[in-house]
């Protein structure tokens, strides 16, 4: 997709597509105005007889309005007026990229980045509609084949203008780069997520990752099982020991800042397939769990974002992979493991194997003496069940951390919300045979599996967010939703600013 900034006249804009902006209420923005009054208020006859749905979001496209140059209007619900804010603006864009995707037009000019968003700056404005714009035009069908794929990829606007009465500045200009490298690590994310667990394996994102760190100059190693057996990497390998595709553990290293700087590090959980192993998943859904890899997606597709914004500041990034299947080499509930901290852990649920290859690449994390390190996994159920598929759970042993991890989600759209991390929680992880067992019982399963992986966070700042509710989505919208890419790029964007 392509993105241009200009000003000038909305009625005059040559467009195949022209998008406006309309309150509930009636009222118009200044932009849309404009067009209805070259359009003899035409608009404003169109919104008084309630063709426009009142709720943000809702669409009305109206063919060859007079007095305009675009050969088609699309006009899109800004809700009420006095709760117009962050979401409202957002649904707005979402609704535009939707119909973008969607519409025969090659071309489309869009004028929602003026509207007025609460104290929100242009260039936050123009960030979030380049990101949710481009996002929308996101499709995933690499493994269709037919005229069904071919009529798709005929249809959807590619070349954008974005209207504003501001003249366009470096600012802007960077603000909207970054929105659309967002975009395309979202799209990186999601592409892994929605690939079968036959295509995606542990290989599959150690390949992406390399070629990654060929296409962007940061240097990536792959540690092989051998070289995990040889650093005492025994948690994570005891998920291995059931499946046939070997376990990799990928490490990638993008140094954008200064060379003393102490790094960030991301680690992502990468079980390519989970069967729960010898505690083996109910049947219904589980093609789903070729989504339990979306951790080390979001860490891949965030690499990719903040490569191609330029970001000056150092990252680490780090993936345990593996499948989690039952055979005859699987572990078994009962067994005792050895992890890299030198920690034991008594196996009491095999499905519980992400914090099992977490606390190793958590524990490989201390060398890299990071500012902070941050893990995303589909870690719980626990997680759904207490907070749905709207936020992703947070739980971290700094308040400051998390406090900024809050904000960027509040920011980007990617909300999360904090979980507590209490002591007295770490009681239900007691084993009579080893140091701790890998569940705490049928209690605050998001908040136990956060206190089980707090042990070896010990070292350093470490904030942990729980994705299984917001990482796919499920029914006739089924599919990977690139979440939380926004929320780390924007949490590393704000480490570049300081603020």
């Amino acid at each position: 997709m392509e993105f241009t900034i200009k000003t000038g006249s909305p009625a005059k804009s040559k467009a195949g597509l022209l998008v406006l902006g309309a309150f509930a209420d009636g009222v118009l923005p200044t932009a849309t105005a404009a067009v209805d009054a070259a359009a003899e208020g035409r608009i404003a006859h169109y919104l008084k007889r309630g063709d426009l749905d009142d709720k943000a979001g809702a669409t009305l496209l109206l063919a060859e309005l007079p007095g305009t140059h675009a050969e088609r209007v699309l006009l899109v619900s800004l809700g009420k007026q006095d709760e117009f804010g962050d979401k409202a603006y957002r649904d707005a864009l979402t609704a535009a990229a939707k119909a973008l995707a969607a519409t025969p037009a090659k071309d489309a000019v869009v004028t929602l980045a003026d509207l007025a968003v609460g104290e929100r700056p242009l260039s936050w404005k123009m960030q979030q509609a380049a990101r949710i714009l481009a996002d929308g035009a996101y499709r995933f069908d690499a493994l269709k084949s037919g005229k069904d794929k071919k009529d798709k990829k005929e249809r959807g606007a590619r070349k954008l203008t974005l209207l504003t009465a501001t003249e366009p500045s470096a600012e802007l200009d960077t603000a909207v780069r970054y929105g659309h490298a967002i975009a395309t690590g979202m799209a990186l994310a999601k592409d892994l997520g929605n690939l079968p667990g036959n295509v995606c394996t542990p290989t599959h994102l150690a390949d992406t990752a390399q070629a990654l760190g060929k296409q962007y100059k940061f240097d990536v190693e792959v540690l092989e099982r051998a070289d995990m057996e040889k650093l005492g990497m025994g948690s994570f390998l005891s998920v291995a020991r059931g499946s046939h595709q070997p376990p990799k553990f990928i490490v990638m290293n993008y140094k954008g800042g200064k060379s003393r700087a102490r790094p960030i590090v991301l680690v992502g959980k990468g079980i390519t397939f989970d069967t729960g192993g010898i505690s083996l998943k109910p049947a219904a859904e589980m093609d789903e769990m070729k989504y339990d890899m979306c951790g080390a997606a979001s860490v891949l597709g965030t690499f990719k974002a903040i490569a191609r914004m330029g970001l000056p500041i150092n990252v680490v990034g780090l993936i345990a992979a593996t499948e989690n299947m039952p055979g005859g080499g699987a572990t078994k509930p009962g067994d005792v493991v050895t992890s890299l901290s030198g920690q034991t852990i008594e196996v009491l649920n095999t499905d519980a194997e992400g914090r099992l290859v977490l606390c190793d690449a958590l524990t490989y994390a201390e060398r890299f003496k990071p500012e902070c390190v941050i893990d995303i996994a589909t870690l719980t159920g626990a997680c759904v069940v207490a907070l749905g598929k709207i936020p992703s759970g947070l739980l971290a042993n700094d308040d400051e951390l998390a406090a900024e991890l809050l904000k960027r989600g509040t920011d980007s759209g990617d909300r999360a919300w904090q979980l507590p991390l209490w002591d007295e929680y770490q009681e239900l992880l007691k084993s009579n045979f080893a140091d701790m067992g890998n569940i705490g019982g049928r209690y605050a399963g998001t908040i136990t599996a956060a206190c089980f992986l707090a042990r070896f966070t010990k070292a350093y700042k470490w904030a942990h967010l729980d994705i299984a509710g917001t990482a796919w989505l499920s029914g006739d919208a089924k599919g990977a939703t690139g979440r939380p890419v926004p929320l780390l790029s924007e949490f590393l964007v704000g480490r570049t600013r300081g603020d």
